[in-house]
């Protein structure tokens, strides 16, 4: 028996400058068409777009250790857009808006599934932000590894 989940309901991401990541997030969220639910001191939680974001400072006594993505724990988190479009224009909005700093601008990585497309960048305290686009059902339609006569899984990355 298995069961099918319907997405990720929320991510929870502790920054080291809430001063900086907060509004950063935030006015990322409500670009990708999210709301803000609650807002506090060191915290903010937007939903929308059949997820959650929640972000909040860690405790001052423990702010001296810089996001590193090599570390045991969160590597990126990716959402997925709906449109290949949409890819630049996250793209443009992180540059202009954001400041954000990009790590690769949009481009091909059709390495990873057919069609894929994705741009990704990093909020103020380094956390790495995906948006791909894979057109159709990538790896579960034809043509992809998992789909009707695909190759099926793979050994490496």
């Amino acid at each position: 028996m298995s069961v099918s989940v319907n997405g990720i309901a929320h991510f929870q991401l502790t920054v080291r400058d809430p001063d900086r990541c907060i509004p950063f997030w935030e006015k990322l969220c409500h670009f990708l068409d999210m709301k803000t639910l609650i807002k506090g001191e060191g915290i903010v939680y937007c939903i929308g777009s059949r997820t959650g974001i929640l972000v909040r400072g860690a405790p001052p006594d423990k702010r001296d250790t810089a996001f590193d993505q090599d570390r045991p724990g969160l590597h990126h988190l990716c959402f997925r857009a709906r449109e290949r479009e949409d890819v630049d224009t996250i793209h443009r909005f992180a540059v202009d808006e954001l400041g954000a700093k990009v790590v690769h601008p949009p481009e091909d990585g059709s390495q990873f599934a057919p069609g894929y497309y994705s741009v990704l960048f990093e909020d103020p305290d380094g956390i790495r932000v995906e948006v791909n686009h894979v057109p159709g059902k990538g790896h579960l339609g034809a043509g992809g590894r998992l789909g009707p006569g695909g190759e099926g899984p793979r050994d490496t990355l």
